[in-house]
């Protein structure tokens, strides 16, 4: 009995995506990264997408705990920081599970989470690997093109811009941008000075990753 209502209740936040079908949200994470950093980074994609490419995204994302129910509420996640990361077992399994129903979660390095977010993937996947998409995957390609692939924003230490995904049925239910910094792209102008032509590339290219979420 106690199996069957835990099933009834998941299939009940399953069924909670359809009631905010055009929602996004900032992911909230312990172990002391911050996870709060770009804080004009979605609002701006937000718009540039409803502008641009025919979404109804509400302008104001929320903020979502990873063990909290709520996440079920949101179609697409979005986490980024520069830190540490640390997910409890109870938050692994809530997201693991999102992920599993249908959720998107879209993780962006902003220098110096990786070798920490890495880390917490291969818990919550274990039989999974991160898998690099070639430039020919659709994502790159969907709304605006990118002929070769993950587009590089912010230059740190010359590594190449790339992009991995955990996929599911077909589907990618993770993607993890490394060595781009696609949010310090989406932020206001004045943050970090960038030119018209690099905040537009960025723009472009997460309107392509909410294309694949909203519109594939």
């Amino acid at each position: 009995m106690k199996n069957f209502i835990r099933l009834l209740f998941f299939c009940i936040l399953v069924s909670s995506f359809s009631l905010k079908a055009q929602e996004v949200a900032i992911l909230k994470y312990q172990g002391g990264g911050d996870w709060y950093a770009n804080p004009t980074a979605l609002p701006n994609l937000i718009k540039f997408c409803n502008n641009n490419i025919g979404t109804t995204l509400s302008s104001k994302p929320e903020t979502v705990e990873v063990g909290s129910s709520s996440i079920f509420q949101y179609p697409f996640i979005h986490m980024t920081g520069h830190g540490n990361v640390v997910f409890s077992e109870e938050d692994i399994e809530n997201l693991r599970n999102y992920l599993l129903a249908g959720g998107f979660l879209h993780i962006d390095d902003n220098y110096g989470m990786k070798p920490y977010i890495t880390r917490e993937i291969k818990r919550l996947f274990p039989d999974s690997n991160l898998e690099e998409l070639g430039a020919d995957h659709p994502i790159f390609s969907n709304s605006y093109r990118f002929a070769q692939g993950l587009p590089k924003i912010h230059e740190h230490d010359g590594q190449r811009p790339q992009a991995f995904a955990i996929t599911f049925n077909n589907r990618i239910v993770l993607l993890f941008t490394s060595e781009s910094d696609l949010g310090d792209g989406w932020e206001d102008p004045t943050v970090h000075n960038d030119s018209a032509e690099i905040r537009e590339k960025a723009l472009k290219m997460g309107a392509n990753i909410i294309t694949y979420v909203f519109k594939s």
